[in-house]
């Protein structure tokens, strides 16, 4: 059997404490229910009521807010136009999470009210509109916080620390793999971006490579159609991010099989190599050719904090900074690096 080895040390690398109810709780709003993860931020971020006080939510189109209305997530929510919501007294952040053609002039509308915002991937299509507020933020001193999930997932938060103590050695080689199979009637509204699979799922491993390895030299992409006969979605798309010593691949389609259940991440250093599968509810295996601070030489499956939601850490983080207790998880440099190498990954630069 495969031992299992404890990583309980990770609850201090870069994820907030819970400390409870004796916070002043932080006034929040959404702006969207277009976003694929609208429902899921916008329950979270209710369920996390010792941190966040819910104000309201904002849906301009008509017929989505009729959808969202008959659905469960969004079923007791109190509805308002942008211009109320942002009006409320006190209020002080806003999750936006419209359709992707209209995130950056939404937090734009929100910087310039002042709130500090939560910004749904992947970050628009124009590389200048996010720097423009990116530096909107900073002049303003608010967070900008990009919803990146896996930087607060345990899994990723362990190989981050893993690299950073140089357990793995160098990092030669990189692979992840990010899908799902969408249904026929879903695909038209993913082919409106040039970028299809790679656009809007493989940016969350993107981030991670950025994250792990900084900027590459060059990316390298290869994105193809299933079904061109059918439509112009690009859902079989790949791209080779190219280091001085290292590559790292990034695979995402959109008609995979149930692809939910393979997504998957590896690392493979010159003294070891993490695997992350599955990805969500995730699980970690480490193999190390020498003992690594509380770890042995060989493979271990590592047992990881158990996450108890998929957006939790990150808001929770969120919480943490605007409170002034810790730093923003990642940096500005960081989030514009991503976004840069996301658009060229998806041939879209």
């Amino acid at each position: 059997m495969t031992p299992l080895a404890t990583c309980s040390w990770i609850h201090a690398q870069g994820l907030p404490i819970d400390n409870g109810p004796q916070r002043k709780r932080i006034r929040v709003g959404q702006i969207g229910t277009q976003h694929g993860h609208a429902s899921g931020k916008c329950e979270a971020i209710r369920k996390l009521n010792e941190h966040f006080e819910w104000v309201g939510i904002v849906e301009d189109d008509p017929t989505h807010r009729a959808k969202a209305k008959a659905s469960k997530p969004f079923s007791d929510c109190v509805w308002m136009s942008k211009d109320e919501l942002l009006s409320q007294p006190g209020l002080q952040l806003v999750l936006v999470e419209t359709d992707i053609d209209q995130l950056l002039s939404t937090a734009e509308v929100c910087l310039e009210r002042g709130m500090h915002i939560h910004l749904d991937k992947p970050a628009g299509t124009s590389l200048p509109a996010l720097r423009r507020i990116t530096k909107m933020a900073a002049d303003q001193n608010r967070f900008l916080q990009m919803g990146y999930m896996f930087r607060s997932n345990p899994a990723f938060q362990f190989l981050f620390e893993a690299v950073k103590q140089g357990w793995l050695g160098e990092v030669f080689e990189v692979h992840g793999v990010m899908s799902k199979k969408v249904a026929p009637n879903e695909r038209a509204g993913y082919a409106r971006f040039r970028g299809g699979s790679m656009f809007e799922l493989g940016c969350h491993l993107i981030d991670v490579v950025v994250k792990m390895l900084g900027m590459p030299d060059n990316i390298v992409a290869s994105n193809r159609q299933t079904f061109p006969q059918l439509d112009s979605l690009y859902d079989n798309c790949l791209a080779l991010f190219q280091y001085p010593n290292a590559t790292a691949t990034i695979r995402s389609s959109m008609v995979e099989v149930d692809g939910n259940r393979r997504r998957q991440f590896v690392v493979c250093g010159s003294q070891g190599t993490i695997e992350i599968y599955p990805l969500e509810p995730p699980q970690l295996t480490l193999t190390l050719d020498r003992a690594q601070g509380p770890f042995q030489k060989g493979t271990q499956i590592v047992q990881l904090p158990k996450m108890t939601g998929r957006y939790d850490g990150e808001l929770l983080a969120l919480a943490s900074a605007i409170r002034g207790e810790s730093a923003a998880m990642v940096t500005p440099e960081h989030d514009l690096a991503v976004q840069q190498c996301v658009l060229l990954a998806s041939e879209m630069a």
